[in-house]
Parts: structure tokens; sequence; C-alpha cells
């Protein structure tokens, strides 16, 4: 019977090791080193969001357009500047809200554009 329940707890053990650590996505350089020579072209701000969805509040496992947010946030922020090349001084906020069947989050970019002057 001792056998039975080591057997089940480690089971349970590795099993939720597994599940928590099955999902991952890599590290997002969000913006690039500026030139050595740029002019500043004004403050701007881009946002793009993602949900995690489906099923209740500790299964929500569905990611759905989460992992390129930080990319789609900076190109927001850089088509809002014609001519840019790149932000310097950036600044990352996040915000999220529940919605039926999981939760939206939202990135924010804001930072200043440059462009390269050669």
């Amino acid at each position: 019977m001792l056998r039975y329940s080591i057997v089940f707890y480690v089971t349970i053990i590795l099993s939720s090791f597994l599940f928590l650590t099955g999902c991952a996505s890599k590290f997002e350089l969000i913006a690039p080193e500026p030139p050595v020579k740029y002019e500043k072209l004004g403050k701007v701000s881009g946002s793009a969001t993602g949900s995690l969805g489906v099923a209740g509040t500790a299964y929500y496992v569905v990611p759905m357009a989460l992992n390129s947010r930080v990319n789609r946030a900076y190109e927001d922020a850089l088509s809002k500047s014609p001519g840019a090349t790149s932000l310097i001084d950036v600044t990352y906020e996040e915000s999220w809200f529940w919605w039926i069947l999981g939760t939206a989050r939202t990135v924010t970019i804001s930072g200043e554009a440059i462009k390269e002057v050669k």
C-alpha cells in the first residue's frame, strides 16, 4: 500500500511539472541598438493584444496571437512616424482583462522614433 502511494505522489509531481513547463516562448529583444548617427523624429506609441483562452480561469492554456504581440506593438509604434527606423528610450507596459473564454493581454511600447543619418 505504501508503495502505491509513493508512486501516486511521484506521478502527480512529475505530471504537474511537465504541465507547468510545457508552453514557453523565447525572450524578445524590444529595440535594437541605435545607430551611431541618428535624427530624432518625436515620441510614438504602439500597442498589440494577444489572448490566452479556452476553459476556466486556471486552465487558460491556448495562446492566441500572444507571443507576437511585442513585435506587433513595436511595428505599430514605428508605423506612426514616417521614415522611422528604430526607437530609443523604450518603455514597455502591459495590461490585461478577462473576456468570456480567457484573458486578453495588451502590450504598449512607447519611445522616441529615430531615423539613421548616413
